[in-house]
């Protein structure tokens, strides 16, 4: 059994969450791959790393030596799950590269994703595994569209790797320059890693036991879903649900990998599986989930032989 794990935001917020990933991933040798996400929030109120390196970008643009001065409270939130966790390292060497490459000119996409960066050289450090750039491998073409195509190929090369920890969200362009997914694209690279090596399960950690029937902050106890078909995961990822990223279901589908969503701070919950229609083993419900997002509108029409007018489509979208 091999399997990648991802573990999202809010379970790597601070040192006490940092050190139950690196807990779950020793009590299974199985997990070898490992896939962070930037620090989260800590607290309501908090603000997630990401966004606080989208804000230094903004404030370097006018002002470098703000923004330096400014990427030194990120800096902090790295240093203090070092000291909170009494570890004999440092990360200021990484930081001195980051800010070098601020000095001469960065773009926006490489400071965004140093989040995942600094969190991927933290657990790698930690777990004594061999760290993998994505930017080694995970391919966007020159429209900053994922790869496919080329991000495989390149994972030849690291084929015979054990085990490694690859930060999230982020890969690279052909001539080296930065790429990122969309906010949450960490699910992306877990499930492209999970195709590329092969495994037999990518776990999915969050803060919840899988996926949940309705939103939790609109019904009160919603019940989690035990299994639920790619398909299905995909259209309600689409609508509205925060749990997995729309875009990550691909990968792991056209290799036939399940996906199991995870409670970091529950790791004896069973969770949800997510697979193909013909392994789903139990009962399956009338409704599998429900979900809502603003602004977004589905229509649905039926007419005899409409598919034979050329203009059907096109007067419909007119109205």
């Amino acid at each position: 059994m091999r399997k990648t794990v991802k573990f999202g935001g809010s379970s790597l917020a601070d040192a006490e969450h940092v050190q139950k990933v690196v807990d779950i991933i020793k009590a299974d040798p199985s997990r070898l791959y490992v896939i962070p996400s930037a620090p989260g929030r800590r607290f309501k109120g908090d603000v997630k790393v990401t966004d606080m390196l989208i804000k230094c970008f903004e404030i370097q643009k006018h002002d470098s030596d703000q923004g330096r001065e400014y990427f030194k409270k990120i800096e902090e939130r790295y240093n203090e799950i070092i000291r909170d966790l009494g570890l004999d390292f440092s990360l200021d060497n990484e930081y001195r590269t980051i800010i070098s490459r601020m000095e001469e000119g960065l773009s926006r996409e490489y400071l965004v994703s140093r989040g995942e960066y600094l969190c991927g050289r933290l657990l790698s450090k930690i777990l004594d595994y061999p760290f993998l750039d994505p930017e080694e491998c995970i391919r966007f073409d020159a429209r900053g569209q994922f790869d496919e195509n080329l991000t495989y190929a390149a994972f030849e090369k690291f084929s015979g790797m054990e085990k490694f920890v690859m930060p999230g969200f982020y890969g690279a362009n052909e001539s080296g320059r930065t790429r990122t997914f969309s906010r949450g694209g960490s699910d992306i690279t877990g499930s492209i890693v999970s195709k590329a090596m092969n495994v037999d399960v990518y776990e999915n950690w969050t803060d919840v036991s899988g996926f949940l029937v309705a939103d939790p902050n609109i019904i009160d106890d919603p019940g989690s879903v035990r299994e639920v078909s790619y398909g299905e995961l995909r259209e309600l990822s689409y609508m509205g649900a925060q749990v997995f990223h729309e875009e990550a279901i691909f990968p792991a589908r056209s290799a036939g990998i399940p996906i199991n969503i995870k409670n970091t701070n529950r790791p004896q919950d069973v969770g949800s599986w997510i697979l193909p229609d013909d392994q789903i083993t139990g009962k399956h419900a009338f409704i599998t989930g429900i979900t809502g997002k603003k602004g977004f509108v589905a229509m649905s029409f039926e007419k005899d032989i409409g598919s034979d007018r050329l203009t059907f489509g096109r007067k419909i979208l007119q109205v």
